[in-house]
């Protein structure tokens, strides 16, 4: 920081729109501050590359300002990443979606940021739709739920803190956790999800990688979806009607 309202931030452009004839409001999520509005001013004019803002690129940021809305002074590269392509390109968009939705401004996530800068640069070297994207995509939504402060209890029992065992069932309650599964016995809890604790296993110690067995990647993707819509709420993600209309 250079002085009271002046900033330099190592940053992505999320999202951009245009603003009056010549510049853009960005949408850029920085490592020091978070997420920040600001305003490319004449960007239009002086051609976007020369601010390098483009997604999905590894930019050093400089702002100014105190409102809401702050001012671009530059932008440049950091480094340069592949083009994103195909599948890759559309789970990038999904990870920025999730950050502009769920991250609050102006707050700085530092482990969040290099999550998504370790995301994009693992996406840039793929292309096709497989298990190496899901096993990326799986392993940012985590460590984004933890560090929004929407942690996953996945290495005990909720009710009793017993361990969870490998070889039993459980049914995950959002916002409370796994509850050891019990033939004929109900459970009362809003759209439980019944997983493996092989599942739980994997996602409590991060060893989701190409020998994790389809039926846990399955589970995994399952548990994700269903813990980011109890706190989306109401907020559809345009990410996935998308990938739907595609598929």
């Amino acid at each position: 920081m250079r002085n009271s309202t002046s900033f330099t931030s190592a940053g992505f452009i999320l999202h951009r729109y245009p603003y009056k004839e010549t510049s853009f409001i960005l949408e850029t999520f920085t490592r020091s501050h978070g997420r920040v509005a600001m305003v490319a001013k004449g960007a239009k004019r002086n051609g976007a590359n020369k601010y390098a803002l483009n997604a999905f690129q590894p930019i050093i940021i400089d702002w100014f300002g105190r409102a809401d809305l702050k001012t671009l002074k530059a932008a440049d590269h950091d480094r340069i990443y592949p083009q994103l392509r195909g599948s890759a390109l559309m789970a990038a968009f999904y990870a920025n979606e999730l950050i502009l939705k769920l991250a609050a401004k102006d707050d700085a996530h530092e482990i969040l940021f290099d999550s998504y800068d370790q995301l994009i640069a693992a996406l840039s070297q793929l292309s096709v739709a497989g298990r190496e994207i899901e096993i990326h995509l799986r392993q940012f939504e985590l460590t984004m739920l933890a560090e929004l402060g929407y942690a996953l209890t996945l290495d005990h029992e909720a009710d009793s803190s017993a361990p969870i065992e490998a070889t039993a069932d459980y049914w995950y309650v959002v916002d409370h956790g796994p509850v050891r599964y019990v033939q004929g016995q109900e459970i009362r809890a809003h759209e439980p999800i019944l997983l493996s604790g092989q599942t739980l296993c994997a996602l409590a110690e991060a060893q989701l990688d190409n020998t994790t067995p389809t039926m846990v990647l399955t589970q995994a993707k399952q548990l994700m979806r269903r813990v980011i819509n109890h706190h989306l709420g109401d907020r559809a993600l345009h990410t996935r009607q998308l990938i739907r209309e595609m598929k």
